[in-house]
């Protein structure tokens, strides 16, 4: 059986600077926001996906669930779920992904299976997962979403237009550009998919590996 979110205390990602009261009602408050979740399975899975701006990261995650029952934790979406008007300050993002770290942990120890959309860029922030992974002892799958950058440029362009609904980042191409120099390289195995290209094969490559 899975430890759950009672065994939270015991575990090392809640930082001393958050009130834990402020991380549990966070946490409620973004499980809220995820509507109906899908049934527990008996192995569930923790996907993480990993890239820049406007490469796809969104796309991808709404496509693999359509093929696989997950609750898909998108930071863009539930940054404006906490702070309606997000600053995107250093302080926001911690209390963010406490809330999210300490909701993935929950919701894996339930047996439910979680995508984490979210540029995760250094090592210093996969760490938190890679821990979540190991200490629940569930398969950890690391995503890395790439595209070309004129194409990324051509999306993010697009975006600033509002052209496409279901895009909930603020993120254009000067963000992309200056978050380019912190991609670190993932040191766990990873799935790369290119979305430029058609990326059926990845996911049927991914979901092979959920169920194997």
């Amino acid at each position: 059986m899975l430890r759950g979110w009672h065994n939270l205390g015991k575990y090392p990602i809640i930082e001393k600077a958050v009130e834990r009261s402020q991380v549990t009602r966070d946490v409620q408050t973004l499980k809220e926001s995820l509507g109906e979740l899908p049934e527990p399975v008996v192995d569930p899975a923790l996907i993480v996906v990993s890239g820049l701006p406007g490469t796809g990261k969104s796309h991808f995650c709404r496509r693999l669930a359509e093929r696989l029952p997950v609750a898909i934790l998108e930071s863009d979406a539930l940054r404006k779920v906490l702070f309606p008007s997000p600053s995107y300050s250093r302080q926001e993002s911690s209390r963010l992904f406490e809330a999210c770290h300490a909701l993935i942990f929950e919701l894996l120890g339930k047996g439910i299976t979680v995508v984490l959309d979210a540029t995760n860029l250094t090592e210093r922030h996969r760490e938190h997962l890679y821990h979540i992974a190991d200490r629940l002892g569930v398969k950890l799958i690391m995503v890395r979403v790439e595209a070309p950058p004129e194409l990324v440029r051509q999306r993010l362009e697009a975006r600033v237009r509002g052209s496409n609904p279901e895009d909930r980042s603020d993120a254009d191409w000067r963000v992309y550009q200056k978050m380019k120099s912190s991609v670190q390289r993932i040191r766990r195995n990873y799935f790369t998919l290119d979305t430029s290209r058609d990326i059926t094969p990845v996911i049927d490559k991914i979901l092979r590996e959920v169920r194997r």
